[in-house]
């Protein structure tokens, strides 16, 4: 295994968008085990990526996971991570932060790992376990420094920049679980073949295609892609549908003053008709929501034409086979195309894994074969599909040698001058100096990159009597970019070299080196005139450093 000799326990964490989980083993004895004890709640993989706190200054946590589902939770804060419009953000109290929020459910996980390590394996001290988190595909690479502040902030690590907690993607590790569930005596026919792994969670959808190189090593050879077409998408339209018998305000109102009788309803919806649809319409059985039992305390908040139907229904919804079809439909498809994407890009990708907890859906899985038996040969869901991310999170950090490479999902560069050139820049650009400032790639988007695999570039300084220069590492998706404040262009790290020796003017050549090591990206810079050396992982773009940058060192 290539693991830290201090290290004694790896636990791989999966902080999900509505649920989450933890898996760990001691290197030892390799048995990973899944946590399945949770506050009030014994026997589930997950608990609900849920917050209650004691008043509204938030200063203190009442409860988490199941016990506060329907209590009027904080929810759905992962998703201020990823990079969605911020009207489209779940609501948050204007006292509480989305990084608070994280960091606080962290520290109450995290207490429950410490005491299931500790009971089971009381000789283990914290400093000799190992933290590997899953993070989406469609995160930004800033979600990660993020996730690392958190994690510090709730004592889960005592150094920021320690390396005993350690990033993966949800698909990676979902393609680590599958591999390791191939039978021996079948490994041997997926060898030298590719696969599609769709990771169907709660609220994000997650994809990528790895190729099996050997036993214990995996290729991969598309851009991961993914997209918030989740589990809970479901969820969302049924609470459409009660709105368009209820009305928006009387489901506003209930959500307001009744939480815990709105989370009802949802949940109930799930047991009984979300987690046994099939499509099939002889095996539906029509579910009627009876107001007047179910939930009496709506009553009161409907009005107009709407409560005189319900009134002349005996208070009574119907659930259809159509209705609920029609629920599912929509989000299914955006997983099927986000499928036929990755497949034409990869044509000879042999098999789809189905992992996730929405992927135990038996309708979701009837679809996906449907669509593409005639597209791979295999379509498998592993056993404990919704396990798969953070089993596959742990044997990743038990031997991060499975992953060989991966595909560059952006385009990395770095800020740097060149002449101007009238016949494609714009006269405001030019410096006093006769330089632009332009965007120089390092590593472009679509590359596969080997892990530790390094991209390196040299600079002069501008000006001869120049005494630091500043660095700053940029990250796109826009593959025509050419300037550093073009469109999508983002400031990813930076930091400031030394140059001394201004009698040499303009001959003192910087070394740049971008290596792309685990999930995190270091950058190093080196004076190759006096042997001074800088390096960041990543320090993120300061506004601070930026603004004393542009004062005295442009």
């Amino acid at each position: 295994m290539s693991i830290s000799g201090d290290i004694r326990v790896v636990v791989g964490i999966d902080f999900g968008t509505t649920y989450s989980g933890f898996s760990y083993t001691h290197i030892s004895h390799p048995i990973i085990i899944t946590n399945e004890e949770w506050p009030e709640k014994i026997g589930q993989l997950k608990t609900n990526t849920v917050l209650k706190y004691k008043d509204e200054n938030f200063e203190e946590v009442d409860c988490w996971g199941y016990p506060a589902l329907y209590k009027s939770p904080i929810e759905l804060f992962k998703l201020h991570l990823g990079d969605i419009p911020e009207s489209e953000k779940p609501y948050l109290p204007s006292k509480l932060s989305y990084k608070k929020a994280i960091t606080d459910y962290l520290r109450e996980i995290g207490k429950l790992i410490k005491k299931t390590v500790s009971t089971r394996w009381p000789g283990i001290e914290w400093h000799q376990v190992l933290f590997v988190m899953a993070v989406p595909a469609e995160f930004p690479e800033r979600s990660k420094k993020i996730l690392r502040e958190c994690a510090y902030d709730a004592n889960l690590i005592s150094n920021k920049k320690t390396y005993k907690l350690q990033f993966t993607t949800e698909p990676e590790a979902a393609a680590i679980y599958c591999i390791d569930k191939i039978p021996e005596t079948e490994i041997d026919n997926y060898i030298g073949r590719s696969f599609l792994v769709v990771d169907c969670g709660g609220g994000t959808v997650d994809l990528t295609i790895r190729k099996l190189l050997k036993k214990d090593e995996l290729d991969e050879v598309t851009i991961r892609t993914g997209d918030y077409c989740g589990g809970t998408c479901i969820d969302q339209e049924f609470i459409k549908f009660l709105e368009s018998k209820v009305g928006e305000l009387a489901i506003s109102r209930l959500i307001e003053n009744h939480y815990g009788k709105y989370q009802y309803l949802i949940q109930e919806f799930c047991r009984i008709v979300k987690l046994s649809f099939t499509g099939i319409e002889e095996e539906y059985k029509n579910y009627e929501l009876d107001i007047e039992q179910d939930c009496p305390i709506l009553k009161q908040y409907i009005t107009g034409s709407k409560k005189n139907r319900l009134e002349d229904d005996d208070w009574l919804i119907g659930l259809g086979f159509d209705d609920v079809k029609n629920m599912f439909d929509p989000v299914i498809s955006k997983i099927t195309k986000l499928i036929h994407n990755q497949l034409d890009h990869d044509k000879t990708c042999s098999t789809i894994f189905l992992v996730g907890g929405f992927s135990e859906s038996k309708y979701l899985q009837e679809r996906i074969r449907k669509e593409f038996m005639v597209r791979v040969d295999n379509i498998i869901i592993p056993h404990q599909p919704i396990a798969a991310v953070v089993r596959g999170a742990v044997r990743y950090g038990t031997n991060k040698k499975l992953i060989k490479n991966r595909v560059l999902k952006y385009t990395y560069g770095r800020s740097t001058l060149r002449p101007y050139n009238e016949s494609i820049d714009t006269l405001d650009r030019k410096r006093d100096s006769g330089y632009v400032l332009v965007f120089k790639p390092l590593a472009r988007k679509g590359t596969t990159v080997e892990v530790g695999q390094k991209f390196f570039q040299t600079s002069h300084p501008e000006n001869s009597d120049q005494e630091k220069m500043w660095c700053r590492i940029l990250i796109t998706d826009n593959e025509s970019a050419r300037y550093c404040d073009d469109d999508g262009v983002k400031e990813l790290g930076d930091f400031i070299i030394d140059l001394p020796d201004k009698q040499l003017g303009k001959d003192r050549k910087v070394y740049f080196e971008l290596c792309f090591g685990e999930m995190e990206i270091r950058a190093y810079a080196k004076n190759e005139y006096n042997g001074n050396e800088y390096s960041a992982t990543f320090n993120y773009f300061d506004e601070n450093i930026a603004k004393v940058a542009d004062e005295k060192f442009s």
